[in-house]
């Protein structure tokens, strides 16, 4: 039993980020040919269009403002033009970086950004993306989501009130298009190695690992494991599901 993306097409927002960048390389690795999503670090973007070229899949490049509706259509419209078709999986990773504060003294703009990068964002990639689905009778939509929603600890407020509401447009999703062969589903990581942690020495915490009965932070290559595993068919028969990939670290309960 292995993952094959072989012949499916993967759009990732937010690829040149810390997280987007394994989950792009993972899924070439996997057989996907990728849409090299960015909103600034064009640099970036074309480090890993090479990096999946050599792996001897296709990416191409877009440039989009996720926030608004517009540039999300005009990013559709790029990858039909370059490509005749569009993807079989969406995965939804940006997100606004912002400084946390107390929810007193939390700027008002720092919760529109939230609702418009999480929220918002949910709703126009839907919409530009998951009529294709339809028509196919079959595609992913995969939320990055965040073990803060279940936390709610002091300073999280913006961050956890947009991708709160991620979570409930991805729910009512996954009910509304399951007929059509469609999952929706979401990965919600915990605090991640990523390579900045690498380069820096920052992989470890023991305040947080302490607190986590696998005892250590995940890293951002077992976060891409998890949207690889959701993007294949081996997932067919899962939708509608938030799951945290946290070593424990929170425990939906039934």
């Amino acid at each position: 039993m292995n993952i094959d993306l072989k012949d499916k097409l993967a759009l990732i927002t937010g690829a040149g980020g810390q997280l987007g960048r394994v989950m792009v390389r993972t899924l070439a690795e996997c057989g996907a040919d990728v849409v090299i999503h960015y909103r600034s670090s064009r640099e970036k973007a074309d480090e890993l269009q090479k990096e999946v070229q050599e792996l001897g899949r296709e990416a191409l490049i877009v440039q989009a403002d996720i926030t608004e509706q517009s540039s999300v259509l005009q990013m559709k419209d790029e990858v039909f033009a370059h490509y005749g078709y569009l993807p079989h999986i969406v995965v939804a990773n940006a997100v606004e970086q912002y400084a946390w504060t107390s929810v007193l003294e939390q700027s008002p703009s720092d919760y529109e950004s939230q609702f418009n990068s999480c929220v918002m964002q949910s709703v126009y990639l839907a919409k530009a993306f998951v009529p294709a689905m339809i028509e196919r009778k079959g595609g992913r939509m995969i939320g990055i989501n965040t073990e803060c929603s279940m936390q709610n600890l002091p300073s999280q407020s913006a961050y956890v009130a947009g991708k709160r509401g991620m979570d409930g447009v991805y729910r009512v999703l996954a009910k509304e298009i399951g007929e059509h062969g469609i999952t929706v589903n979401q990965v919600a990581p915990g605090w991640t190695v990523s390579d900045r942690d690498r380069e820096n020495g920052t992989e470890h915490s023991e305040s947080y690992e302490s607190s986590v009965p696998l005892q250590r932070r995940g890293t951002d290559q077992e976060i891409a494991n998890m949207v690889a595993f959701l993007a294949s068919d081996l997932a067919s028969f899962t939708t509608g599901a938030y799951i945290p990939v946290c070593g424990g670290n929170i425990m939906p309960s039934i």
